[in-house]
């Protein structure tokens, strides 16, 4: 099976009990200070002209975060490799723009103000280059994306994140993969992107309470718990120690230039897969 397909199979199977587990209040309300600490100093995105691209959109999470810390309620697109979500999205809104669309043969049609991608890249990671290479196509001049994405900073991270995939069912181990924080910017960078801000949000309140699907153990306490642990994080979450520890990376991108695509590079990553 190809492991796009094998990836988009086993997410279609536990996408049931990934969305009822992730209505947690704790996890909701950890993520509610995530992205209100990332938006703080953000005003300058709020643009009700914007057009938005969601890609590997899942439930259309990307969107409500933009509607909500930022007021944007411009033109909406967004799309995903799987039947399922797509199909229960447009249940619930049946006029919102999204289809079905794998990431790693997207051909850009339109050009877009600001795109967010929430944890879609490590799930096509032998792709990782070719897909920034497309977004970056379908990117306006100036444009942003926000990219929220599990890294590590330090060796033992990579380690255990390995055998975390390995062990647990909700992952795929042949289908995702964790990034280098430098191999991940890296990949940002040399294909047209800046660093306009970069936050470290994985520290320990997204250990407990990011993944209560993964690990309900670990979900212990109740909000004033979340917002305690969180206030600790909050002091390391823009500094070299966030980084070094952090098992997950929230960055604004801003698109510097155009971005060529190598097509024998893209098919190099098609055998890769």
């Amino acid at each position: 099976m190809d492991k796009v397909e094998q990836q988009r199979a086993h997410f279609e199977s536990i996408s049931e009990y990934y969305f009822e587990q992730r209505q947690n209040k704790n996890h909701l309300l950890l993520k509610d200070l995530i992205w209100q600490e990332f938006f703080k100093d953000k005003s300058y995105l709020k643009n009700d002209d914007f057009k938005i691209l969601e890609p590997m959109c899942g439930y259309a999470e990307g969107k409500k975060i933009l509607e909500k810390y930022l007021d944007l309620t411009g033109e909406y697109t967004g799309f995903d490799y799987s039947d399922t979500l797509i199909e229960k999205v447009k249940q619930q809104d049946p006029d919102l723009n999204v289809y079905v669309q794998d990431i790693t043969t997207y051909s850009p049609q339109d050009t877009y103000d600001i795109m967010i991608l929430i944890g879609g890249l490590h799930h096509v990671y032998r792709h990782t280059e070719h897909v920034i290479q497309l977004l970056n196509k379908a990117l306006k001049p100036g444009g942003y994306l926000i990219n929220f994405e599990p890294t590590h900073d330090n060796p033992l991270y990579a380690y255990v994140r390995k055998q975390i995939y390995n062990k647990n069912d909700l992952f795929d181990e042949d289908t995702e993969e964790g990034f280098p924080l430098k191999s991940l910017n890296g990949f940002f960078q040399q294909n047209g992107f800046e660093i306009k801000d970069q936050i470290y949000p994985g520290l320990l309140s997204y250990i407990m309470y990011y993944n209560p699907d993964a690990f309900p153990a670990l979900n212990i306490g109740g909000t004033r718990m979340v917002k305690s642990v969180f206030a600790l994080d909050k002091l390391f979450m823009r500094n070299w120690i966030g980084r070094k520890f952090s098992w997950a990376t929230l960055t604004l991108w801003q698109k510097t230039s155009e971005c060529q695509i190598d097509q024998a590079h893209t098919e190099d990553h098609k055998a890769v897969a």
